[in-house]
């Protein structure tokens, strides 16, 4: 299970070194795509279906579903860590997050995220404020079965 987060420092090419426990359940094989929220996602590859559940069954005629699977495939690349479990975050992802030297590793139980620290100090204070309304919220929604 993934959890907690991780200050990283990262190189001028985009290489960072993932957390040991982070690499301990991902394993040596990831696939990293543009996430949610300004964020990038990690996941390993043996759980990269998870990251398109609700898609799959989906008919190709659905806009959203494809639009959802654009996102995370067009996006998306496979990353090899090395014995230090050192990787490149390619320079469009590293864009698209607009990441700094110095960024954030989630661990979101699945699934990881990787954030600029200031985007990401930027949302928890935003989240925080408003947690209770989201967790009420979600009560909400599984009480409709939604």
């Amino acid at each position: 299970m993934l959890i907690g987060q991780f200050y990283i420092k990262a190189g001028t090419s985009g290489r960072i070194a993932f957390p040991k426990r982070f690499r301990s359940e991902l394993g040596e094989r990831i696939i990293v795509t543009r996430g949610f929220e300004g964020a990038i996602m990690v996941v390993s590859e043996t759980n990269w279906k998870a990251l398109l559940e609700g898609t799959e069954d989906k008919p190709f005629l659905l806009s959203k579903a494809r639009d959802t699977q654009r996102y995370l495939l067009g996006g998306a690349t496979l990353c090899d860590l090395d014995a230090q479990g050192r990787f490149v975050i390619p320079e469009y992802l590293r864009e698209f997050a607009e990441l700094g030297d110095e960024i954030v590793a989630v661990g979101l139980y699945r699934y990881a995220e990787i954030w600029d620290k200031k985007r990401w100090e930027e949302y928890q204070k935003n989240a925080s404020a408003n947690i209770a309304q989201i967790a009420e919220g979600l009560i909400e929604n599984i009480g409709n079965g939604k």
